[in-house]
């Protein structure tokens, strides 16, 4: 009958719906906490924005650029994809470490004397880079991690079995060296008790802190790896802001190439969030334990799982660098730096704790005593205002909220102008 054929393909359905292969589940993938933080956050922006919807919400929160890329870099990438079209213009796979003029350029403007072409692999950005690494270090290494500091060092070293359980009670992984970075010590860590890791994450400028290590911290961090035979994953995603007399690469700081490999974006740079082009940084000199050369191993993993960058992204990277280009790019930069003076000046007029907002584009402000995601829910109820939770970016940033200075100047201003309706009292 038609309500027995009925009957069984219910039943049918139901146990296709309860069956499973016979492949185990990565454990590692299994310990990660609750969602990756940003899409967390755009979770709650969702359910706020459907509890409001007549309100118009600002987020100065996960840090996405909003300004357009500046015509001369941008005009190179049309003129790019439009020679795709035509005979002369056609190229299909490139060189997975990068095109060779690219290369050459990103030497010439960021690591004129410090780094050689060869030494650089054009990527489709440093987040990206961050998990190829991760695999050519392979699990069981030791990491450490600034604490607060970009959730994907610490995600990435979980899900390639480098930590143990995560533990409730710290927030901390198990077997990752958490080195605070807070004010009490200028955001810098105390390395005399960091104990030894094969791994050392360390962002300068700090997402989401802001602060700005100085030349002579940098020598004692590159000392200390010396000392350990460890290797440094220097990330400098945001050295393009830093104002004050630092290094803009740790390849300025002596013995860095025996102990360093750098990671960098035109993400935040350009605009370059979508585009997706960065680059990573691997000294010839630098050497595993058995003597081989990490370039090697590094150079294998990009050549097995990369098919290298796009070529229209490429070429906008090569405009970038151009005098045109860099004079655009550096004055999308300085827009961006502008927001944060505006948010800064902000929070101080109302007598909040602040950091950063110099070289970064970030303000880190404190709102003491209080828990991160309770600040966060407050602000975005009160200003329908998204920011980042402090405490997302490690236990450490308990307390602290980061506000992202990459917003339309409009937004940047009303966003202010709510805060202050808000906290100025």
């Amino acid at each position: 009958s038609r309500a027995g054929a009925r009957g069984r393909s219910a039943r049918a359905a139901a146990a296709a719906a309860e069956r499973a292969t016979g492949v185990a589940r990565n454990g590692n993938i299994a310990k990660l906490q609750a969602g990756y933080l940003f899409p967390e956050i755009a979770k709650r922006r969702r359910a706020h924005q459907e509890k409001h919807p007549d309100a118009k919400v600002i987020s100065l929160g996960i840090g996405d650029t909003t300004e357009p890329i500046p015509l001369p870099i941008s005009g190179a990438m049309a003129d790019a994809a439009r020679g795709l079209a035509t005979l002369e213009g056609y190229s299909g796979y490139g060189a997975e470490q990068g095109q060779g003029g690219l290369r050459e350029s990103l030497r010439q403007a960021f690591y004129d004397g410090v780094a050689e072409a060869d030494e650089i692999f054009v990527s489709d950005g440093s987040k990206c880079d961050i998990s190829r690494l991760q695999m050519m270090f392979g699990p069981g290494r030791t990491v450490a991690v600034q604490d607060p500091s970009y959730p994907a060092y610490v995600d990435s070293s979980v899900i390639m079995g480098q930590t143990g359980e995560f533990n409730q009670g710290s927030g901390q992984f198990d077997n990752v060296t958490y080195m605070p970075c807070r004010p009490e010590n200028n955001f810098f860590p105390d390395l005399a008790s960091t104990p030894r890791t094969d791994i050392i994450f360390f962002c300068n400028p700090n997402n989401p802190t802001g602060a700005c290590a100085s030349r002579e911290q940098l020598q004692e961090l590159v000392d200390f790896a010396l000392a350990n035979g460890s290797i440094i994953v220097y990330d400098a995603a945001y050295a393009i802001y830093i104002e004050d007399d630092v290094p803009i690469s740790i390849f300025e700081i002596p013995g860095a190439k025996d102990c360093c490999i750098e990671t960098c974006s035109f993400s935040k740079y350009a605009g370059f969030t979508g585009v997706r082009l960065g680059w990573t940084v691997v000294p010839k000199q630098l050497k595993f334990a058995d003597g081989s050369p990490v370039i090697a191993d590094f150079n294998r993993i990009m050549t097995t799982c990369f098919n290298g960058a796009s070529n229209v992204a490429q070429a906008g990277g090569h405009a970038c660098l151009q005098p045109e280009g860099l004079a655009a790019m550096r004055g999308l930069v300085d827009y961006y730096k502008e927001n944060c003076t505006i948010i800064r000046d902000t929070f101080l007029s109302m007598g909040f704790e602040v950091y950063g907002g110099k070289n970064a584009p970030y303000v880190w402000v404190g709102f003491e005593g209080r828990p991160s995601w309770d600040v966060f829910a407050e602000i975005l109820e009160k200003c329908h205002l998204v920011t980042t939770p402090g405490s997302g970016f490690g236990p450490a940033g308990e307390g602290f909220v980061r506000v992202s200075a990459f917003g339309h100047r409009e937004d940047v201003e009303e966003a202010c102008r709510r805060l202050k309706e808000v906290y100025g009292s």
